[in-house]
This record gives C-alpha cells, structure tokens and sequence, in this order.
C-alpha cells in the first residue's frame, strides 16, 4: 500500500448473503485489486475504502439483467469492472473482456487466469475493430463515454434482440435525450433507465437499457 492508497473497505455482509457461491473469487478479486491496481493505473489510490460499496457490488448488480448461457461482451473492461466481476457472478455466461490497452489486457488475462475463470476471452482491440468478429446477446460497458457517442461504439456488437446494459450515472436520462439521433441509427427500441440493486446498496446501480430491434429479412 502507498502512503496515499486508503484502507481496503471490509468486505460487507452482504457479499456472503446474496452472493454466496461467488463469494470466494469476489474476495479474491477485491485483494487482488487492492495489491496491484494503483500500480497497474487501474483504479485511484482513494477507490479503496469504496471498493465494495462504489465498484465491486456496484458491478455485480447487474448480473440479475443478463439471460442464462449468454454470451456478453464488455467494452473497455480496464480494471474488469463489470466484466471481471460479472464472470466471478455468472460462471454460465461467456464474457469477452474489450480494451485497446496492452497493460489493462495484460491484468484481465492474468487475473482471469489467477481466479481459474474458463468463462472469459481477453481481446485487445477497440470495439469498433471487431464488430465483424462477435455477436453477443448483451453489451455492458462502465464509464467510457457519453452515450451518444457509446451507442456506436457497443450495438453493433449486438445480435438482433440482443441488449445493452450500460452502467451510468445520475444524468442517464438526459443522456438518453441527448443520445436520440444515435438511438434511432443502431436501430434501438425501449431504451431506458432502471436503477437495480436498492435493497443493498446505498448507492444503486443506475443502468441504461435498450434492445436491438428485429428488422424483417436480418439475418
């Protein structure tokens, strides 16, 4: 720990309670966190006394969200946050971890690899230079970038009827105001806000959501 890297938060009971089949690589993962994420750029020396609370369980929210034996690509994983954290939860799920960065793609395999995770392929690359290689049935990606400029970035890697579950702020609605040109290009429907995870965090997840739409003769 450097002198200006906080306490790690202790691990809150919740964690046991409702994620008790994953909570050993959750524990592991936040440790794992803690000793080599400030070295590796991946999170500020102050994140920690919040690592649970305002990353880890933040993340974990929304894997209620994502269908069983799906296939989900997070875009700009960085840290692995939702990604990592979605694996640990949804060992059912196939995860594409995708971020342009060497060092973050470097963290993502040998933490994948350290927690024995079979369930996640690292791919270094921005999205828009695999849109030709993966299909998934859900997209979700964490503080990297407006949404109207993110949309471009995520749908086209859905399949038609797959989803977007894109982890935002308080100004989700009016990004998704903003965002109204991009929604209508990527050929999206019901696109909203849900806030998910209220019964245990203090501070919820706040989640962009929207469906790829079916258009008659795609394939």
């Amino acid at each position: 720990m450097t002198q200006e890297q906080s306490e790690l938060e202790p691990e809150p009971a919740v964690v046991a309670e409702r994620f008790a089949d994953s909570r050993e690589l959750l524990v592991r993962l936040a440790h794992d966190l803690y000793e080599h994420g400030e070295r590796l750029g991946l999170l500020g020396p102050r994140e920690y006394a919040r690592l649970w609370s305002r990353h880890l369980l933040n993340c974990a929210a929304i894997a209620e969200a994502i269908p069983q034996n799906a296939r989900v690509a997070d875009v700009g994983s960085g840290a692995g946050l939702p990604g990592l954290v979605l694996a640990c939860v949804r060992p059912d799920a196939h995860f594409v971890l995708i971020d342009p960065m060497e060092r973050r793609c470097a963290w993502l395999e040998e933490e994948s690899a350290r927690l024995g995770l079979t369930n996640v392929q690292v791919v270094r690359a921005r999205s828009q230079e695999v849109f030709d290689e993966f299909q998934v049935d859900v997209v979700t990606a964490r503080a990297v970038s407006a949404l109207k400029t993110l949309l471009g970035w995520t749908a086209p890697l859905l399949v038609p009827g797959g989803e977007l579950l894109l982890m935002k702020g308080r100004s989700a609605h009016d990004e998704i105001e903003a965002a109204a040109k991009a929604i209508r290009k990527q050929h999206l429907e019901d696109v909203r806000v849900e806030v998910v995870g209220s019964e245990y965090l203090d501070e919820p997840t706040t989640v962009v959501r929207g469906r790829r739409a079916v258009i008659v003769g795609e394939e």
